[in-house]
């Protein structure tokens, strides 16, 4: 690979990375946006999260990965149930690890 394509590779990585932040902050920049698009703008965080974690905790080698033996599908109920009730990023975290460690002590 040269060196151009080498520079282009890393220019149009650095454009796809700037512009789509560059572009909605300078065209909204002194708009205030309907409450309806700041309320549909807040389920997407949780949206794209479940987008990621979902097929990883699933699904394994292209097949279904639902069953007794999946470990963290189980240990992802609790801390999913400690996450809606407690409304808290600690909470989860020490449930979630507690079940697993549980769980694999309890599986050995």
């Amino acid at each position: 690979m040269d060196q151009t394509t080498i520079l282009l590779t890393i220019l149009g990585m650095a454009a796809v990375t700037y512009l789509p932040r560059v572009i909605p902050l300078l065209a909204l920049t002194g708009r205030r946006l309907p409450e309806v698009v700041i309320d549909w703008l807040g389920y997407v965080p949780p949206a794209v999260l479940a987008a990621m974690l979902l097929p990883s905790l699933v699904v394994s080698d292209g097949q279904s990965a639902i069953n007794a033996e999946n470990l963290f599908f189980w240990a992802a109920l609790p801390t999913f149930a400690a996450a809606i009730l407690t409304r808290n990023l600690f909470v989860p975290v020490l449930v979630g690890m507690a079940v697993v460690i549980v769980g694999r002590l309890l599986m050995v």
